[in-house]
C-alpha cells in the first residue's frame, strides 16, 4: 500500500493541508529530479512549481494505479524533458555547491570533477538524463522507472546502456 494514500484520498477530496503534506514529503526528491535534468536551480524551482500545479489539478484523475511518488516523478519528468526541448540548453552550468573542508588544491580538483561530471550529464540527451537522473541519482528500481517515464523495459536499460557510454567517454580524462 501507497504510504501516501491516506493523504492523496483527502487531498483529491479537497483538503488542501493533506496536499501540503504530500508536496512537504515529496519536493526535497522532486526537486533533486529537476535539477538533476535541467541543471539550473532557477529552472528546477520553476519546473517544480509547475509540477505540483499539475499534480493539484490532476489529482481528481489520479487512479492510484502507481503510487503517488512515481506519478508525481512523472510529471516532474516529463516537464524537464518539455523544457528542455523548448529552448535551447543552457550552457551555464550553475550546480556547484561548496562542501567539507579539504585543502584548496584538493577542493578545486574536486570543482572541476564535480563540473566536469555535470556538463557531461547536461550533454546527454533529454531521454537519457530522465533515465541517468532516476536511476543513478534518485536510485529508482527499473521497474518504477518504466512506470515514470512510460517506456518499456528494454528501452529504459538501452538508455541507461547509451548514457554510460557517453559519461564514460566524457570522463575518460579521470582516469
Amino acid at each position: 500500500m501507497d504510504p501516501d494514500s491516506t493523504l492523496v484520498a483527502l487531498a483529491r477530496s479537497g483538503n488542501a493541508n493533506a496536499f501540503e503534506q504530500l508536496v512537504r514529503r515529496h519536493q526535497v526528491r522532486v526537486f533533486r529530479i529537476a535539477l538533476g535534468m535541467l541543471g539550473d536551480p532557477r529552472d528546477a524551482e520553476d519546473a517544480v512549481q509547475e509540477t505540483f500545479l499539475q499534480a493539484w489539478r490532476g489529482l481528481p484523475r489520479f487512479r492510484s494505479q502507481s503510487t503517488f511518488s512515481t506519478w508525481i516523478y512523472r510529471i516532474v519528468t516529463n516537464r524537464c524533458l518539455n523544457l528542455r526541448r523548448s529552448r535551447k540548453p543552457s550552457q551555464t552550468v550553475l550546480w556547484d555547491q561548496e562542501s567539507g573542508a579539504p585543502g584548496p588544491g584538493e577542493l578545486n580538483e574536486a570543482r572541476d570533477r564535480l563540473r566536469v561530471l555535470r556538463r557531461a550529464i547536461l550533454g546527454l540527451t533529454p531521454e537519457q538524463r530522465a533515465t541517468f537522473v532516476l536511476r543513478h541519482l534518485e536510485g529508482r528500481g527499473y521497474e518504477e522507472i518504466v512506470e515514470i517515464l512510460g517506456i518499456s523495459l528494454p528501452a529504459v536499460k538501452s538508455r541507461l546502456h547509451r548514457a554510460r557510454l557517453e559519461l564514460a567517454i566524457a570522463l575518460s580524462e579521470w582516469k
